[in-house]
């Protein structure tokens, strides 16, 4: 492993971890060569661990550790892109879903964007905006939508489909995922409680995002949207008795592939207690409560121009996976 100025050589100590790394470190006496390199995710310091894309361990005495260095972002899959968009739809189905040559439809009294717009899941070779089985296929859609009263919207993931040509495009989105086995939890006795669904006082502060009661926007029969998940479960996370200060809605999926998510949205925190800490806290409690049912990984989904947001859940360890954008047909 050779290396330059732009590209330093650390400890072990340096790199947080979770982060991907090559490791460099010395065999047993008499092995020939007798240093070799592991590449994967940094998962403890002592002694220096590493997981490799195999999943397999790779321990060595810190006195054999020879260089460390940390590595960029492991390249996603389109696989995995397909696989945690399926898990993330499952989690916000809408109250009405079907699927149409690939894509997953969904419909809940135009409540979001979410959980009202089709996202392209099933087999590549059928999953196309473009094209003369593509034009069908959006009909069909559109079809689908009509009946219920609702515009054409189709939620666009990285590489799993392109934009119909004259469509127009908006809300990029962020998608955000960690390893909870890397996400540190707090300890002692909960301050938040997770319940099976939400209470007039959750809605009541979810609904105001958070700010003064002059604000809050009359929204549809949003209740039917918020609880509805496909093969899944949902916890209701709030602070504070008997009116919550922080609100968040965590739901638990299982993506194709068989890893199990916890998604995380809906987190409002009353404008009086921002900037506390709050909002983390029940990330933590909700991703806790994933952990406890099998959850392996978590998620967000935020918009791109939300830097608060954005900062939030990159400081709390998530990292970029992928992006996707909504597309509407010109009218």
């Amino acid at each position: 492993m050779t290396t330059d100025s732009s590209d330093p050589v650390h400890t072990a100590g340096d790199i947080p971890l979770g982060k991907r790394v090559v490791m460099r470190y010395r065999l047993p006496d008499g092995h020939e060569p007798p240093l070799t390199d592991v590449i994967g995710e940094l998962v403890s310091l002592d002694p220096p661990t590493v997981r490799g894309g195999d999943g397999t361990v790779v321990s060595a005495e810190p006195d054999r550790v020879v260089a460390m260095k940390a590595l960029g972002p492991r390249p996603i899959r389109v696989g995995e892109i397909r696989a945690l968009e399926a898990a993330a739809a499952f989690g916000w189905p809408g109250i009405e879903h079907a699927w149409i040559d690939g894509w997953l439809v969904r419909a809940g009294y135009g409540f979001t964007d979410r959980a009202n717009s089709a996202v392209p899941l099933g087999d590549p070779e059928t999953t196309t905006a473009r094209g003369a089985s593509g034009a069908q296929t959006m009909q069909y859609i559109a079809e689908w939508y009509a009946v219920r009263s609702l515009p054409v919207l189709l939620a666009l993931p990285d590489r799993l489909a392109s934009v119909p040509v004259g469509w127009q495009v908006r809300k990029e989105t962020v998608v955000l995922g960690i390893d909870i086995e890397n996400f540190f939890l707090p300890q002692g006795p909960p301050m938040v409680r997770v319940h099976p669904a939400p209470d007039a006082a959750w809605l009541d502060l979810y609904h105001r995002r958070g700010e003064a009661e002059q604000t809050r926007i009359d929204l549809p029969p949003v209740p039917e949207v918020l609880t509805a998940v496909h093969e899944g479960d949902l916890g209701f996370a709030a602070l504070g008795v008997p009116t919550p200060i922080a609100v968040g809605r965590g739901a638990l999926t299982t993506a194709p592939d068989g890893r199990r998510w916890i998604g995380l949205s809906c987190i409002a925190v009353a404008s009086e207690h921002r900037r506390h800490g709050l909002g983390a806290l029940v990330c933590a409690e909700l991703i806790r409560w994933g952990r406890d049912r099998g959850a392996t990984h978590s998620y967000v989904q935020v918009e791109a121009d939300n830097e608060a947001a954005l900062a939030l859940y990159r400081d709390l360890g998530f990292v970029d996976h992928h992006r996707y954008r909504y597309a509407e047909p010109p009218r």
